[in-house]
Formats: structure tokens, sequence, C-alpha cells
């Protein structure tokens, strides 16, 4: 087979079967160790490339890539692609009938095909792999391998077992290279993986995990709150198209309809108005409608799909400018694909995640359903044995509900406690199931608690994610458009400048850790006595905001006390806070609520702040009158009119959208205040460091000095 293939070569090669004119970041070097017979893992976010990964070496090395796929959907689009670029495919799965596989295996043998697409089930067919291994194959690769691994998010069986199949695949001598691919896959999957399928000296590429244009705002809301501020936020036909993810089929039902009953206004919002069209997808529906949906947002005739998880995984649309998260997803990995579908054009796009304690009461319930106890699995364990038994037959054997008895004989299947054919007769299985059951259990609690320390995190959201996912060399650089990195420019949490009492409350914190290494936030808060001066939300807040300033780091740190892992988070002062003193000026901005843009649905009066019921109920907090629009004189409206002029402007010129340059709240302000200098207009609600940095100049200049 060859190897070695010569640059310009490669080059031809990709532009005259693939049509592109260079390689995308990263996808030369894994090519050539896939050409070299290289093994390799390849962890790429999706839309970066993968498939090609595998598809040009393969030709490269000339005859037949075997391509193992759990999602029927992804491998049917990847093979229509291959199929349309005048390559000889095939695929094998349970949704084409028994003719097509045939054939499938009639070409393969003679040689003629150059990719066949198979199931993982496939390989549990009596001599399927013997038929595989009658040809010498190209290279074999495993996509979404992350289903391999026992820790990964859609851990699956038949995946386990891929291992005890490839070195019959792969043959002697100079074996078969395996390039196992995936967009989701932590250090520790990574590792489960390449153990699993058995690797030989195996190349790693993990790269490409930060997104420089997508913005990720996390914020505190209450679930009754929710689907007014998503309405209100895709109202503004800017933030769209869109995609919505909801918690469960209901609820993305009865929000696909509120949104399709709010009204956008075109242009200015002084227009012709018209509604937003928006649709459910999920599961539960037939697939003709999921179908429907798909495409229709696909082609634009949809503007806004409000999902369960199912939505996305076949999804190619370059242009989605918002992905909203109205609950907490289970995992960071499956977040990371989520709203890794927007902004793929490379545009400018926002993200929001809304959570709140009942979302940890939501995933409790998840968590005790896709995890029963322990002695649901032995009951259905005792009445197996070594004789076959129908499912039916042992379900009426078991004193447990339908749903119960599913899953525990799901988990008894997956964890080797219970073996099932393809007749649907199952056997007994080995007796270390429990071990590797209880392992899971916890480590998906765990993946749970990772997800709530993402939202209470004071590091940059992008480089949180990439560090997650092990890109250690990329986690250092902050992203500078998130909530975190630009609190002013939020556009849904609301930050507000310090009180008195605040400023007062920093420098103790300050003062209290001058003499030492670091505190436990608890021990912090503590040793301040601050009573019902302030809650433990706002205390974190103040602690974000000191973060944010560039003041204090924050590390998450944990112990072992009587075999318990006990977490915590350690606070220290940076260089920067140690010369702080009473009468230093303080640039913070701490999170206040959320902000409702009445603008958005077609009032005429600029947007207000309010705070979230979440916020409003914490204790030792006084009830606060909320801000009414503000009033502007007849020169505080000229220069307002003056600064949408240079907003509308300057959004041309940055290929931003006008509200990521100063929202119509800031603008007001602004016009109010008419600051004659960088520090007055530093005070100003809505214009942080940041934005001073890019725009300052220009705004003091329509300014023109106070009055």
């Amino acid at each position: 087979m060859a190897t070695g293939v010569e640059s310009a070569n490669l080059i031809a090669l990709l532009r005259s079967v693939f049509g592109f004119a260079v390689f995308r970041a990263g996808q030369e070097a894994v090519c050539r160790a896939a050409i070299d017979g290289r093994d390799l893992l390849l962890v790429m976010p999706t839309g970066a490339g993968k498939s090609l990964c595998y598809q040009l070496p393969s030709i490269a090395r000339g005859g037949t890539a075997l391509v193992i796929s759990p999602l029927i959907a992804l491998m049917d689009d990847q093979a229509a692609k291959l199929t349309a670029l005048g390559l000889k495919v095939a695929r094998i799965h349970s949704g084409l009938d028994r003719g097509v596989a045939r054939q499938a295996c009639v070409d393969y043998l003679q040689g003629t095909l150059q990719f066949l697409f198979i199931a993982p089930e496939r390989l549990r067919v009596p001599g399927f792999p013997e038929m595989l291994a009658k040809r010498k194959l190209a290279l074999i690769a495993i996509d979404e391998a992350h289903c391999i691994s026992q820790w990964g998010h859609d851990f699956r069986p038949d995946y386990r077992m891929l291992g005890q199949h490839l070195p019959g695949l792969r043959g002697e001598g100079d074996p078969t290279p395996v390039l196992a691919l995936t967009a989701t896959a932590t250090p520790s999957v990574q590792a489960d993986i390449l153990a699993q399928l058995g690797m030989k000296k195996p190349v790693q590429f993990i790269h490409g995990f930060r997104r420089d244009n997508l913005a990720i705002e996390v914020v505190e809301l209450p679930v009754p709150e929710r689907a007014e501020a998503i309405c209100s936020l895709l109202a503004n036909p800017e933030r769209r198209p869109a995609i919505v993810y909801a918690t469960s089929r209901k609820n993305a039902e009865k929000l696909a309809e509120e949104l399709s009953r709010t009204v956008s206004r075109g242009g200015a919002g002084r227009h012709s108005a018209k509604r937003i069209p928006a649709a459910a997808y999920h599961a539960g529906l037939d697939s003709e409608t999921r179908e429907r949906v798909q495409t229709a947002f696909q082609a634009g005739e949809l503007e806004v799909v409000v999902a369960t998880i199912a939505f996305g995984m076949g999804i190619d649309k370059a242009d989605i400018r918002t992905v909203i998260h109205a609950g907490l997803p289970a995992t960071l990995e499956g977040y990371y694909q989520e709203i890794g579908r927007a902004g793929r054009d490379g545009a400018p796009s926002r993200t929001y995640l809304m959570h709140s304690y009942a979302d940890q009461k939501t995933h409790d319930f998840f968590l005790n359903r896709d995890y029963p106890p322990v002695e649901h699995l032995n009951q259905v364990h005792r009445a197996l044995t070594d004789e076959p038994q129908q499912v039916e037959e042992l379900r009426g054997a078991v004193r447990l509900g339908e749903e119960e008895f599913d899953k525990a004989l799901e988990k008894l299947e997956i964890h080797g406690g219970a073996r099932v054919d393809f007749g649907g007769n199952v056997t007994r299985g080995g007796t270390g199931w429990k071990k590797t059951y209880a392992i899971q259990a916890q480590y998906r609690a765990e993946q749970f608690e990772k997800v709530l320390r993402f939202t209470t995190s004071s590091e940059c959201r992008m480089a949180a994610l990439v560090r997650h996912f092990g890109d250690v060399e990329d986690a250092s650089r902050a992203c500078g458009i998130c909530d975190v990195c630009d609190p002013a420019g939020a556009v849904l949490r609301q930050f507000r400048r310090p009180s008195p009492v605040d400023r007062e409350i920093v420098q103790s914190i300050v003062d209290d850790l001058r003499p030492v290494d670091y505190k436990a936030t608890g021990t912090l808060q503590r040793n301040l006595e601050l009573g019902g001066r302030m809650s433990r939300n706002e205390f974190d807040s103040l602690l974000e905001a000191m973060v944010r300033a560039g003041l204090i780091e924050i590390e998450e740190a944990e112990f072992e006390k009587d075999g318990e892992v006990i977490r915590f988070r350690k606070v220290r002062l940076t260089e920067r806070g140690l010369e702080v003193r009473p009468t230093t000026l303080l640039a913070l901005l701490i999170s206040d609520g959320i902000v409702e843009e009445f603008g958005s649905r077609g009032a005429s009066a600029p947007p207000r702040a309010r705070k979230s019921k979440a916020s409003a109920a914490r204790p030792g907090k006084k009830a606060e009158p909320e801000a009414g629009p503000v009033q502007l004189s007849a020169a505080g409206e000229t220069l307002a009119a003056r600064l949408r002029e240079w907003r509308a402007a300057e959004a041309k010129r940055l290929g931003l959208p006008a509200y990521m340059v100063l929202n119509d709240r800031t603008i007001s302000a602004v016009a109010q205040a008419r600051p004659a200098n960088p520090n007055q207009l530093l005070a100003v609600s809505g214009m942080g460091p940041g934005k001073m940095e890019k725009f300052g100049e220009a705004i003091l200049g329509l300014c023109g000095g106070k009055e």
C-alpha cells in the first residue's frame, strides 16, 4: 500500500477528489500519520473536518476502508457525500434490507469498494468478521470512538467489544492501521479508547477545541422565567437562526409554541412585524415530522428549533447565530458539542446556559432512573441461568416494573452480567458486573458535578472547556468575549458597580488573604463574619468580580476525609490584589440578575434591568425598586441617536451584530451621563474595561465633553 506521499501529491489528491484547495488546521499531520500506517486517536470538534482525516488516507493507501459507526444517520450522510464525489461506497446496517447487505459483501470481496460502512452490531453476526478478514483493508476507521469507553457519554456494549475483533481484521505482518475519531473525549476517555482498541504505539492528535467567535454566557435563572427570557432574546432577528435545547419533550413542544407566538420586528424595530418560525424536535415525534423539521431548518424556512439532545447530529448549518440551553446538560462533553453547532461560518455567535437549583433535582431524578439500585440488577441476575431465556419470559419471573426491568437488564448487559443475542435470548454472564457498575454510576454523578462547577467557575468559559478536553497547551489563553472575560458585553446577564459596602468587603478579603498563601472560600467568608449583610451566593458573585478584575485567583482543590473526597475552592491574592488599599479605584462588575430587553419585543421604550426572582429572594438582601426606563433630555436624545448611528457603522465594519458593540441600555446610560473622560465613561453601567479599550475613544469623541 502507498505510503510516504509527497506534499504536492497529497494536495493534488485533496483537490482532485474532494475539491479543497488547502487543508484545514491539523488535518495534514493526521492524514500523513494514517498514510504511513500509524495507529492514531483524533479528538477534534464537530465541523472541524475529522471525516477527511480517514477518507483521504484511505484513498492514498488504496484498497477498501472499513468505517465502523454507531449512528445510522451519520453513516448514511457520509456515504452519500462520498458517493456524490464519484467514489464506490456501500453500507450495512439494520435500516437496509438483506439484499443490499448481500450485494455490499459481494462488492467487498471482489475488491470494488473504496469504503464500507458498518454498524458495530454487525460484527456479532456469525461469519461476518471472517468474511471481512478475507481481504486486506486499507485502514479501519472507528467513528464516535468515545462510545467504546465506559467513561464515554454514550457507552455501547458492541463498541466495547471492537477490540476483540480488531486483531483478525488487521492481519499479521504489516497490520492495517486503526484510526479512532471522536469530537468529545476527556483525557480519561482518551486513555480508555487506546486501551480497549489495543493500539500499537498510537499517535494522539488533540486540538482545535477553541472557538474564537463563540461567546458563552451562563445565567442563573429560575425555570418559570426561562421561556420569557428565551422569547425576548430570539425576538431579535440578529440572534437567529437558533437552536434551543430543552430538558424534556414536553418542554420542547411548549417552548416552540410560545416562540411561534412571539413577534419579531425587522430593521430597527419600527418596521414590518412577523412571527418567529419555530418547531419542536425530539425522539417522540414520528420520523417524517423530524425529517420535515430538520429539512426546513436547514433550508432557512424555520428560524428556531427547540429540541432535546436528539437534534443536531446530522446538522451541517453554518449560520446558526445562537444556541440556548434551557437547563443544565448532563456532561460538559455534550454541552460542548451542542454549543459547537453555532457559528460554523466563523461569524460572531453567542450561547446561553440557563441554570438554577431545580436543575440539580432534575438530574438527580435522571441519574436514579438511568442507574437503578444494585438490588434491581441483582433480581434480574438471580433469575438468569446458563440456558437461554426469552426476554419476556425473564420479565415475568422478576418483580420489577417494565421500565425498571428494561433498565436493569440493559445495565447488566453493559457490565457483563447478562448476554443478549439477536433473537432476544438472555443467558447469565460473568460475576464482576457489580464493581464496574458502581464505578460507572459514580462517574456519571461526577460528570454532572463538573457541569455545576463550570457554572460557578471564575475562569474564562472557553479556556475551561479547552482544558476539559485535555488541550492544555491552548487552555491558558482567555477568549475575551464570554461573560467572565467581558461582563460589560453580556447580553442577558446584568452587572452592577460595587456599592460602598461591597468595596468595604473587598478590602476585608484582601486584608484577610494578605498574610497567607491561600484560604478556602468557606473559611474566608466565615472569617469575615458577614452575617446578614451578604449571602453565600452574593459573596461568590463578589469573588467572581474580583477574579475578573485580576485581584484574586480561585483554584479547584480536593482532599480525602474518612474515605470521602471533599472538594473546595482555594482563593489567593494576585500581585495586583496585594497592591489594593482603601483608596484604590476598583473597576469591578458584579453579577446582578438578568436584563429584560423590551425593545426586542417591539416596544419603543429602551430596555430596563431587573433582578431574577432567584437573586431577589436571596436572604440578607433588601429588595430594591426596579429601575425604570432612562428619561433623556432633548440633548440626550440627540446624543443617543448619534451613538446608534456610530454603532451601526462600527458593527458593519467589524462584522458584528449591533448589540455586541453597545446595547440600547448602555447607549441610553452614556447619553444620560455624557462622560467627559475615561474614568467617567468607565463608571457608566454596561461599560467595562474591554469595551473601554475597543470603543472608548470613539464614544468620548461623540459625547464631546460634559456640559
